[in-house]
């Protein structure tokens, strides 16, 4: 039996063992806001230990955390070695947007039907603390522990690493970024949690800005004594509306990334039916493409908005940057990775793995911008739309989760022989 067929055989053995690990983390909710996720990262840590994985917890500091308008933060760590080598990590998130309406199923149940896995963060990436942690266990199998310092003896040299984080839907900053920034870790490659029928190699880039209109408040019976700030916001939004169908004529040259396009995701204001709004904030996200320049854009962004608010007598307008994500480029230096997720992709799925770039932004970025060479790949559907990500009834497909954990386990391998 080779080495690969070690690997899937321990990963098909265990694979009940495995559901039950991802049911266990989904039935913790990690509504992001408000954000408190220290006590799933215990959780976590308690299921890993009785793997006899030791999770070191890395807490953000509260303060840190409540700027970010959030709750609690623990990042999780492990580290297996299996001897001289380089280290190759491999990240998902746990927090995730809260489960909203529509759901036919408890979003926090862990409900198995039909071969699927239902519950928020189950696709993503939830599925990917299971396929990572499943993949590492099934590693560690082709060897023996080392009495004394942790160490398992092994065909394979170098160390995985496991990073759980709880910071994705804010930006990363305080999950993966302040790890790097820590100095906690400095990986040789990285994989990121993703889905499984390709291999992520760049992704767009994001802007948030929250914009506040103001005018002034008046009496809805002599409306000509207040000026509406609604009405400025309208105006604005007209502007921002029409750059974004422009921004169709601007395309990618990385596949599976089309244009640049702009969402205003949420807006609010007025006090009362009868009284002329006085203030209205709406916020809006810009994603950019890997061959934008963000200060330009945001630059951009900037003024479109002040000259549509200078069409608007009395309207005043305050900008604040809530994010600014660079886009991920393609890396020469991640190949190996690259390499190895598609061949035993094709030979585990039956089919060719192929490789693009997605419209997201991730944590990846922020690995990128430390130099380690990284890619996406994980448990989960063709897009991101089959999953129910971020919408009712998020599902996994248990036989994408059982694949991916071979995928993963082979090409850590790989890696690491």
């Amino acid at each position: 039996m080779t080495e690969y067929e070690q690997l899937d055989h321990w990963i098909d053995a265990h694979f009940d063992e495995e559901l039950r690990f991802l049911q266990a983390l989904v039935q913790v909710p990690t509504d992001t806001p408000p954000g408190h996720n220290a006590p799933h990262a215990e959780r976590t840590a308690a299921l890993l230990q009785g793997f006899g994985l030791v999770a070191e917890r890395h807490p953000v500091p509260a303060d840190a955390v409540q700027a970010q308008g959030l709750q609690s933060i623990t990042n999780l760590i492990v580290r297996q070695r299996f001897g001289p080598g380089p280290t190759v990590a491999l990240n998902a998130h746990g927090d995730v947007v809260p489960p909203g309406e529509g759901w036919t199923h408890d979003p926090y149940g862990g409900e198995v039907v039909d071969g699927r896995l239902y519950g928020r963060a189950a696709a993503v990436s939830k599925s990917d603390f299971a396929s990572y942690t499943f993949a590492l266990r099934a590693l560690q199998s082709l060897g023996t522990p080392f009495e004394g310092d942790g160490t398992v003896v092994s065909p394979v040299g170098g160390t995985v690493e496991l990073h759980f984080t709880y910071d994705e839907e804010f930006g990363g900053e305080l999950g993966p970024g302040w790890l790097l920034k820590q100095g906690l870790t400095r990986p040789d490659y990285l994989l990121a949690a993703g889905f499984s029928y390709q291999v992520i190699t760049a992704h767009n880039g994001c802007l948030q800005l929250e914009v506040t209109v103001h005018g002034r408040m008046a009496h809805a019976a002599i409306p000509d004594t207040g000026i509406d700030a609604l009405q400025g916001a309208v105006a604005i939004l007209s502007a921002l509306y029409a750059q974004n169908r422009a921004y169709q004529s601007v395309t990618s040259k990385v596949s599976g990334i089309h244009h640049p396009y702009l969402n205003v995701g949420r807006i609010e204001g007025g006090t009362n039916t009868n009284v002329v709004p006085g203030k209205v904030v709406f916020k809006l996200d810009r994603r950019m493409i890997p061959e934008e320049r963000p200060a330009e854009v945001e630059a951009e962004v900037r003024r479109v908005i002040a000259e549509a608010a200078a069409r608007c007598p009395g309207i005043r307008v305050e900008i604040r940057r809530l994010l600014l994500a660079e886009a991920w480029q393609p890396d020469a230096r991640s190949a190996p990775l690259v390499e190895a997720l598609q061949r035993h992709g094709e030979a585990v799925f039956g089919e060719p793995i192929p490789t693009a770039g997605t419209p997201l932004y991730t944590d990846v970025r922020l690995y990128a911008a430390a130099g380690v060479p990284a890619a996406i790949y994980g448990a989960g559907p063709r897009t991101v739309f089959e999953s129910n990500a971020k919408r009712a009834d998020e599902h996994l497909v248990l036989e994408d989760l059982r694949r991916a954990t071979k995928v993963v386990a082979r090409t850590l391998f790989d890696l690491l022989s």
